[in-house]
């Protein structure tokens, strides 16, 4: 009798639990935890290096996500700032989305302001070739820029003090055969509503960008122009999205307006760097550590530290080597070694790498 009490007991008690458990069983360990990627890049010459993309669309153009999702893309892979870029004439999902030009931005903005992302309201003025796609960046009212003639767009968005990115300059599409500057865009150009190039667009690298860019004093700039997900788009795990770095003086909007028409920005896109010398010089130097710890008469060792995720490929006359992001290098060098090298992934022209000696 006591053996059949006690087995009813377990047995209700079994039920008991089941009851419990069979209606909504939680499993948290299936969800995203919502980290956010750090992306190491030293700060330099005094200035906070911020990472910004000003190039990507949204269902309020011709791109397939909310603007929501730009917003929460961006924080998961560590930038500071976006701008979304929506075309200006062109908007094919106008009939299903409704809104208008500053739609995007408005939707956005509450959502950014939350994930402490600085969003800058933009839009892509959308032109054929001369002058091509340009992005105007700090519109206050982007349905303004929708006008018939673009002298008359790009001279509004310059009334509303918009900085000016000319984009994809060599996407085939527009130019097929060879990557021009246009008398068009020397008169924009004269007329201080030519701000910057991009050299670098979602996959395409334009050398002769750069040597613009360096030659007449104009920003260069690298940007995803993403139309679908990013995650699907790049390769993330091994890479990042192309971005802007900006030289800020703080982590703020206006900061960013001012090192932007200063023509403070390195664009950076998979393990390149490509800007002013003096920024890449600054770039590299905080970024490594050199250290010798043995020395003869024949030779010297040193180990060299790279604490950013950039990796450096140095290479001489005869030494070449690379120092690994966030990682270190063994660089054993002969004592009559000329300390002259090429890192060959950072560029300060279309064909021109940045040249160094090394703190031996």
């Amino acid at each position: 009798m006591k053996t059949k009490i006690v087995t009813t007991i377990f047995l209700l008690m079994g039920i008991s639990v089941f009851a419990q458990n069979v209606n909504n069983i939680q499993m948290p360990e299936l969800l995203n935890n919502n980290s956010r990627k750090t992306i190491n890049l030293p700060n330099i010459l005094g200035y906070q290096t911020l990472k910004c993309d000003f190039h990507m669309h949204t269902v309020f153009s011709d791109g397939i996500v909310w603007p929501t999702v730009r917003v929460d893309e961006a924080w998961n892979e560590g930038l500071d700032a976006i701008a979304i870029t929506d075309h200006i004439e062109r908007n094919p999902s106008k009939q299903d989305v409704g809104g208008d030009d500053n739609s995007s931005y408005e939707i956005a903005l509450p959502h950014a302001q939350q994930k402490n992302i600085i969003l800058i309201h933009a839009g892509e003025i959308t032109r054929s070739m001369p002058p091509g796609h340009f992005n105007a960046l700090f519109l206050k009212n982007t349905q303004a820029v929708d006008t018939d003639n673009w002298r008359d767009a790009f001279a509004e968005a310059q009334k509303q003090g918009a900085y000016l990115i000319w984009n994809h300059p060599g996407w085939k599409a527009q130019q097929p055969d060879t990557c021009l500057w246009w008398d068009e865009h020397s008169e924009l150009f004269e007329k201080g509503m030519l701000n910057a190039i991009e050299v670098f667009n979602e996959k395409e690298w334009y050398p002769i960008a750069l040597d613009w860019c360096m030659n007449k004093n104009i920003a260069p700039h690298a940007a995803s122009d993403i139309h679908g997900i990013n995650s699907e788009m790049y390769n993330l795990e091994d890479y990042h999205r192309p971005m802007t770095l900006v030289l800020a003086k703080e982590r703020n909007l206006e900061s960013i307006r001012e090192a932007l028409f200063a023509n403070r920005t390195i664009a950076y896109f998979g393990n390149i760097l490509a800007g002013k010398e003096e920024y890449l010089k600054a770039f590299f130097e905080a970024s490594v550590e050199i250290h010798a710890f043995n020395e003869n008469n024949k030779e010297k060792s040193y180990i060299i530290k790279n604490a950013s995720d950039v990796p450096f490929q140095l290479s001489s006359s005869n030494k070449s080597f690379t120092i690994p992001a966030n990682g270190e290098a063994l660089l054993v060098l002969p004592s009559n070694f000329k300390n002259e090298f090429e890192i060959k992934n950072l560029y300060i022209k279309g064909t021109e790498n940045l040249q160094v000696s090394l703190n031996l």
